[in-house]
């Protein structure tokens, strides 16, 4: 199956449609403009489209609700989850000021205080 996230005018995906990969196939192999033509037949000619990947093989990310399409990467990207977080151009992750610790408990960010915080 191939999946395909539709973009809204400032690339942040709307939703991600899955389409048989039978009807996007040119010569044996999945064709994206094949498939991007098919989901504005569907969805609408004025609607924006590209393909991710579930498995994270090309776009970095596969796409989810609310994710933004950066063209300069050519990646998906999560949203932001705290201010004080900075993106990782080369896997397109938001990495924490200071590592999560590696000794096996459970961990939350606290913003506030810019640590992460053992739960309890």
């Amino acid at each position: 199956m191939a999946h395909f996230a539709e973009l809204d005018s400032s690339n942040v995906v709307l939703r991600v449609v899955v389409i048989d990969n039978a009807d996007i196939k040119q010569d044996n192999a999945e064709d994206e403009a094949k498939g991007i033509a098919l989901c504005r037949d569907l969805f609408g000619a004025d609607t924006n489209w590209l393909q991710t990947s579930y498995n994270a093989s090309f776009r970095k990310n596969y796409a989810g609700s609310g994710y933004r399409y950066d063209a300069d990467l050519d990646a998906f990207i999560p949203p932001k989850p705290f201010p004080s977080w900075s993106l990782n151009a080369a896997t397109c992750q938001w990495e924490a000021p200071k590592a999560m610790p590696t000794d096996g408990g459970g961990y939350t960010w606290d913003e506030g205080l810019l640590r992460w915080v053992a739960l309890s």
